[in-house]
């Protein structure tokens, strides 16, 4: 029978300090054109307000396809908004071998690649880190994103008080009252919410400052504001997605500037002292190189 792995067996073997490498490889190798990737296929469910996803790639990091949902409205059920997934095949004989939940893959590949985007684009002495949102996103990334960056200080901000101080409290950080109070100052910031309007502002943000987008509401929502993304170099992790499915870039008219993986290899340079932006939208060989990352730690364990 084909293996199911459920979150629990995932948990117990995928690790951050394994992942982030993996992400970086992963992010390389799609902007090099080393990995068969379209942009993926997006379902809108009403009256549910949720959405229904198919993400399949293939190459030197593996095959496999992703299937998600995103309901925002799960939140107030006290249920997660992202469900997932994942079929991983051997690319050199089509065979599947694994089905996996993709719930916590795509969590913890999420943040990975934040952190990739942030050691490669903010500042080496970053210290001051603010976290705007107080879901499983938040969270993943302080733990990713302190592997990158030595913080001295981490800022949480969300629109439940109570949820941001319990969250602050969980992670050592502080509650931040506002938004603008979490983000000015800042060296690195996150948006991991669901806003469908923007909760940054480019004038709170300093000239080189680095922003990891992360909260997704499709095309017609966004998280920044003109004046964070007009001022900033824009940097996707898939161009052809994120000139499709982020708000962030289309409301605003913001030119993506390059994709993360063409900056880690060295095709394409960021302007020093400027502030930059990662625009990310989520890619299906993120997922898959993750997946296969647990495959392979899974059939070690034998």
């Amino acid at each position: 029978m084909l293996p199911f792995f459920d979150e629990a067996r995932i948990r117990a073997v995928l690790r951050m300090e394994e992942l982030v490498p993996a992400m970086e490889q992963a992010l390389v190798a799609f902007s090099a054109g080393r990995v068969a990737q379209p942009v993926r296929q997006m379902l809108a469910v009403e009256p549910q307000g949720g959405f229904f996803g198919a993400m399949p790639a293939a190459g030197e990091v593996g095959m496999g396809v992703k299937l998600v949902t995103f309901y925002p409205g799960n939140a107030e059920r006290g249920l997660h908004t992202h469900l997932a997934t994942i079929l991983l095949f051997d690319p050199g004989t089509g065979e599947p071998l694994a089905v996996m939940d993709g719930r916590l893959i795509t969590e913890m590949r999420t943040a990975a690649a934040s952190a990739v985007a942030t050691r490669a684009l903010a500042a080496p002495d970053a210290a001051v880190l603010a976290v705007l949102g107080t879901g499983v996103q938040a969270r993943v990334h302080v733990e990713a994103l302190r592997l990158v960056r030595g913080f001295r200080e981490v800022r949480i901000w969300g629109r439940a008080p109570e949820r941001a101080a319990a969250l602050a409290a969980e992670l050592g950080a502080a509650a931040a009252p506002s938004a603008e109070e979490a983000v000015r100052g800042a060296d690195v910031v996150v948006t991991a919410t669901s806003a469908t309007e923007p909760v940054l502002r480019g004038a709170w943000l300093g000239p080189r400052t680095h922003v990891n987008a992360v909260g997704w509401r499709g095309p017609a929502g966004r998280e920044l504001d003109e004046a964070a993304m007009l001022g900033a170099f824009v940097v996707a992790d898939s161009r052809e997605a994120v000139l499709r499915e982020s708000g962030d870039v289309l409301l605003s008219g913001a030119e993506v500037h390059a994709e993360l993986g063409e900056v880690l290899a060295g095709t394409k340079r960021v302007p020093p002292g400027m502030r930059t932006v990662f625009e990310s939208v989520g890619m299906a060989v993120e997922d898959v190189a993750a997946a296969r990352l647990v495959y392979d730690r899974l059939q070690a364990r034998g």
